[in-house]
């Protein structure tokens, strides 16, 4: 039976990774505190909206940016650590550019500077202009680190739930699909194509593997893992099951 192996969260887009052991999902939300905030770059200013990811501090963009952990504090404050950086803890409401000025050093000087981190709409700021989290297989991620030549770090992919006991691929199958994952039922939307920050060591952040040449090159594509929608909520726990309704 396929379970739930690992729940992750980020809380500040592109800005860190959390394990999660559990999590209560709303229907028609994101997940609970996962892209709640983020750092806009340039010109681009907070419209209350859903924004396009191209506005924000990203590990595309930035991959220094990878290898930032993050932790929520019982308080609501986040704290974050990079092995050059150090640590830092903010308050996102109110100590945004303190936090760029922690970041500054990890950003590319010849892309657009940092600029305000500001609150996620409630459809939050995944890449996707609508309220969904992602899932993604672990046997997909075996697939592709065989063909890598290397173990790839799920962290890598940013996603939220990763779940074991499929079969390679499988789940690239699902759009158009209802889920169920203990009382939670989820609808696939779409496949999740990937950009260059799959490329990036989470331990490091250097680049040090070509994943979408070699997606391109075995597969035919650069897609890994699903967006789904919340359609009824619930908790998510470690090892829950999950099956196609």
């Amino acid at each position: 039976m396929s379970r739930v192996a690992q729940i992750w969260r980020h809380p500040i887009k592109g800005i860190g990774a959390e394990p999660l052991d559990s999590v209560a999902l709303d229907a028609g939300l994101p997940l609970p505190g996962d892209r709640a905030w983020a750092m806009l770059t340039g010109d681009a200013r907070d419209t209350g909206a859903w924004q396009s990811c191209r506005n924000f501090a990203r590990g595309c963009y930035g991959p220094e940016l990878m290898a930032i952990t993050a932790r929520t504090l019982s308080d609501g404050r986040i704290a974050l650590s990079h092995p050059k950086a150090g640590e830092i803890v903010v308050d996102p409401a109110t100590d945004g550019a303190r936090l760029a000025d922690w970041l500054r050093p990890l950003w590319p000087e010849a892309r657009p500077p940092l600029g305000q981190l500001i609150a996620a709409p409630s459809e939050g700021l995944s890449d996707a202009p609508y309220a969904c989290l992602s899932i993604l297989g672990r046997a997909s991620l075996g697939a592709l680190s065989e063909a890598c030549g290397a173990p790839l770090d799920p962290r890598r992919f940013r996603g939220n739930l990763w779940i074991k006991g499929l079969e390679p691929w499988e789940e690239l199958d699902w759009p158009g699909r209802r889920l169920r994952i203990g009382a939670v039922e989820l609808e696939v939307v779409e496949r999740i194509d990937r950009c260059r920050a799959t490329q990036v060591n989470p331990e490091t952040g250097e680049e040090d593997m070509q994943t979408l040449q070699v997606l391109r090159r075995t597969w035919g594509h650069i897609d890994f893992g699903v967006k789904a929608r919340v359609l009824k909520g619930g908790e998510i726990t470690l090892d829950a099951p999950l099956e196609i309704i």
